[in-house]
């Protein structure tokens, strides 16, 4: 398949607002598709490589070479440039790296550009979000929406997802099970206000203590361990306490939920920063090992020797955890009576140093990539994960720093972001020298004090309440908010959206 086909197939998603406009214009180019090209073309059009990470930031897009006249460019080619880009690694990489993005994008039309451009770090804002393309590759191939929906919870993969459901229909799709060394996206929290609100959610609950760790997966086949990022990401040599944590159980082939959190001598948790620098550092492991150890917290277990335990319920997957753990490793957690066992559980956790409590409803199973009514975080304080559309030039004391970020919540949509306000508090010395030397490398134009940049960046922001606002264009705006920290385990197409800002208005 040309290339161009999907560049055309990208506009005419991007320019309707209809799901299932959407959903006919994906199909129609994946039925089009070889069986070799399928997995990288589905990628494609979910909005991103089918090798995840390149290794290319907005900073070394920003001069690209003059459009081809023609388009000539394949998936295939396109797809084998990725996956040079994606094994270089060392001394010289950066050289190869912009020889070959060179020669990619020197091979592409104008159009072509802009699409690999927006392809490469995660920015299309076509409004193709993975939902709607799942539901693409049920139609293409001609299976219940629901089997390709359960398929890629298990898979982790659009693209080996449309593979196997174009070329083995839905005995294949039905087939997949979950694979013990191959991670499936997470199961996320909703949140609510107070805890009588998240039990209203829920029904029948366990609460747990929210601890403000690294999310880790956890496979172990024997004597092979790996530790997976709630995106994915394989950090097995950044974690070597978990490995040995893991091996030490008992049992052959494990699959775990969980959190690595850095503690304090008291086991108190040390601030998110201290545990996301450990965390994020492939470097030097085994002396920050000494000087920040990360303790391994697990909340869920997913499979148990030969036994897949996504469909149990909660409280039976609870049980099973409580057989596989010792006490110290798992969450610390409770089935309250009433509403006054719950609170005083809560203030436990918020005495212990720690975000808050979720509450888990007792009959749900692990819904892996959804953020549902099963579980629901609750915090003391309002928090939401925003992105970051543009800084202004701080004064006085922050002469020459960017200080004052201006932040969005993703559309609806999923084109785009939907601005809600802008803070400079919060922000650390250390931390604005980061964020300026970050946010000049996404800089995509500038106007007065504010320099815009590409929305890649995912802060925590902490806020006192919304209030409407004409000003900006989602109708609200933030009051009192302040920084907590950049989510650099998140990307931006994760962010909060703007309904989720509505709800807590």
């Amino acid at each position: 398949m040309q290339l161009r086909e999907m560049v055309e197939t990208s506009e005419a998603v991007a320019a309707t607002r209809s799901r299932t406009a959407k959903i006919e214009a994906i199909a129609a180019t994946l039925a089009r598709m070889t069986p070799a090209e399928l997995a990288a073309g589905a990628a494609f059009l979910a909005g991103e490589p089918r090798q995840r990470r390149l290794g290319v930031g907005w900073a070394s897009l920003r001069d690209t070479p003059p459009p081809a006249a023609r388009p000539g460019l394949t998936v295939t080619d396109v797809d084998a440039a990725f996956e040079r880009l994606a094994a270089l690694a060392g001394s010289g990489s950066q050289a190869s790296r912009a020889a070959v993005l060179d020669s990619l994008l020197a091979a592409a039309t104008a159009p072509e550009q802009r699409y690999l451009r927006g392809l490469i770090v995660g920015d299309l804002r076509q409004g193709a979000l993975q939902s709607i393309v799942t539901d693409a590759v049920a139609r293409a191939a001609g299976v219940p929406a629901a089997d390709a929906r359960r398929a890629l919870m298990l898979l982790g993969d659009a693209g080996e997802l449309a593979r196997i459901a174009l070329t083995e229909g839905v005995e294949g799709l039905r087939a997949v099970r979950l694979q013990v060394g191959r991670p499936i996206h997470p199961m996320l929290a909703g949140s609510a206000p107070d805890l009588p609100a998240a039990m209203a959610k829920t029904g029948p609950a366990a609460l747990e203590w929210k601890l403000d760790g690294a999310r880790i997966q956890v496979h172990r086949d024997g004597s092979d361990v790996g530790v997976y990022t709630r995106s994915l990401d394989d950090v097995t040599a950044r974690v070597p306490e978990v490995v040995e944590a893991v091996l030490a159980l008992p049992g052959d082939r494990l699959v775990l939920d969980g959190e690595a959190i850095a503690l304090r001598d008291d086991g108190r948790p040390q601030p998110f920063q201290v545990t996301g620098s450990r965390f994020g550092s492939s470097r030097d492991v085994e002396e920050l090992r000494r000087a920040i150890p990360l303790t391994p917290f697990i909340f869920d277990v997913l499979h148990a020797d030969g036994d897949d335990l996504l469909d149990l319920p909660g409280a039976e997957r609870a049980a099973h955890l409580t057989r596989l753990l010792p006490d110290p490793m798992r969450v610390p957690r409770t089935v309250p009576a009433s509403e006054q066992e719950a609170a005083v559980f809560q203030r436990e956790a918020l005495a212990r140093g720690h975000e808050g409590v979720l509450v888990k409803s007792l009959a749900a199973p692990y819904a892996a990539g959804r953020r549902g009514a099963g579980w629901i975080k609750v915090k003391p304080r309002h928090t939401l994960d925003l992105v970051v559309l543009a800084a202004e030039w701080g004064h006085g004391r922050r002469q020459g720093w960017l200080s004052n970020l201006h932040l969005g919540a993703r559309a609806d949509d999923g084109r785009g972001f939907v601005m809600l306000g802008k803070t400079f508090k919060g922000l650390t010395d250390a931390l604005l020298a980061w964020q300026t030397e970050r946010l000049l490398e996404l800089e995509t134009s500038r106007s007065g004090i504010t320099v815009f940049v590409h929305p890649e960046l995912v802060v925590e922001i902490a806020f006192d309440g919304l209030q409407r606002s004409r000003r900006y264009p989602g109708g609200v705006a933030l009051r009192f908010a302040r920084v907590l920290r950049y989510r650099d385990d998140k990307r931006a197409d994760e962010a909060d959206t703007l309904s989720t800002v509505l709800a807590l208005a």
